[in-house]
């Protein structure tokens, strides 16, 4: 599904290193009229971060997510400072805390691993197919039928060997189409960057990253089933029940799923996550099946030179939504491709990790206004 891959060309690169913790504010802009919260998420038993743990405000579409070291940065209006905080992420128990009881920084909070009793469950179906399909049928009914503005938060990041080489981060200004729209489709725009001015030099390699904010939302899976989730793909899958989840609270059905061994064309394989109460589609974790590895340069790497070999190590997605007054909406995208470089002429080995992250931290359904098609990001 090349819409759903990041696409590279060996050429050049647009993100620049930035560098620091998230919780260095000196960087953040200065607004009187929000107060800022910072702080990591860690699992209770292990201290370990948990990552892309859900952070927002209860009721509200305001949030964000930790990032790949547990931290966030949450921007409250003082007129929203009477609200709860909540965190959740899957297989933990929500936490909610009240934003009166944080400080201003550094913030330390422990979420503690849930088990869910199988007899909380209710089986409706053990077709793994014929679930997903009730699913896509209720996709009307659960996510938004009406166009709404988002604001997101963007990043993309090139680690070369253990080292980051480049970052570049964005929010984006979004128009999002109605999930029961074929003909209209999502806009999105940059409406502020940034990036800093300490760059690492890639040795004699540099990079493209193709595609960019835009293609976080073509992983939208579910506006965007493409041969993932389009029916007349379903005969090319193994489906199969593969237990239960707590996402947000919520229970979830596991459907674990791969390509079949005499499909010749690259796919996918991966974990759905379907929420018991109304089949919605939570989340998505999904890779490239290994059949797909041996053939993914040709879709992935779109420019190099004529004497580097190319392998893709991995190329890795996860998609989740966030339920807000029982309709659903595009909540967290992330992106991974890792690659190795062998260019035997310039004794030149190095392994790349790109990525691609983007959260909905707000959105509202007044003042629609599409970016015109030359403004697109």
């Amino acid at each position: 599904m090349k819409v759903l891959a990041m696409l590279l060309m060996v050429f050049s690169f647009t993100a620049l290193q930035a560098k620091g913790s998230l919780w260095n504010q000196s960087k953040l802009p200065q607004d009187t009229a929000f107060k800022v919260f910072t702080g990591k998420v860690v699992d209770e038993a292990t201290r370990k971060p948990v990552v892309f743990a859900n952070v927002y405000l209860v009721g509200s579409s305001l949030g964000t997510v930790t990032n790949a070291e547990g931290e966030f940065i949450l921007k409250v209006p003082n007129s929203e400072l009477n609200r709860k905080l909540g965190i959740s992420n899957m297989g933990y128990k929500n936490v909610i805390l009240s934003l009166s009881d944080l400080k201003d920084k550094e913030n330390l909070i422990k979420l503690e691993v849930v088990a869910i009793p199988l007899e909380q469950v209710v089986i409706r179906n053990e077709d793994p197919v014929e679930l997903l399909k009730m699913a896509f049928r209720r996709i009307n009914d659960n996510y938004n039928k009406n166009p709404e503005m988002e604001v997101g938060f963007y990043r993309e990041t090139v680690k070369q060997n253990r080292s980051y080489v480049a970052v570049a981060e964005a929010v984006l200004d979004v128009y999002k189409a109605p999930y029961t729209s074929f003909m209209d489709y999502d806009r999105v725009r940059i409406y502020k960057g940034r990036k800093s001015e300490d760059i690492k030099k890639m040795d004699t390699l540099m990079f493209k990253l193709q595609g960019g904010p835009k293609t976080s939302f073509l992983l939208d899976v579910v506006k965007n089933p493409g041969e993932l989730f389009s029916e007349d793909y379903f005969d090319k899958y193994n489906f199969a029940m593969a237990g239960y989840s707590s996402i947000d609270g919520r229970d979830n059905y596991i459907i674990e799923f791969d390509q079949k061994a005499e499909v010749e064309m690259p796919l996918y394989k991966g974990k759905i996550y379907l929420d018991t109460k109304n089949l919605a589609i939570s989340r998505i974790d999904f890779s490239f099946s290994d059949k797909a590895l041996q053939i993914a340069d040709n879709d992935l790497v779109r420019k190099k030179p004529m004497d580097m070999k190319v392998d893709v190590i991995g190329a890795n997605y996860s998609v989740n939504y966030r339920v807000l007054n029982e309709k659903w909406y595009l909540n967290h995208v992330r992106s991974e491709l890792v690659f190795k470089c062998i260019w035997k002429k310039k004794r030149y080995n190095a392994t790349y990790t790109t990525a691609l992250e983007m959260a909905v931290t707000d959105r509202n359904s007044e003042n629609i206004n599409k970016a015109r098609y030359k403004d697109q990001a």
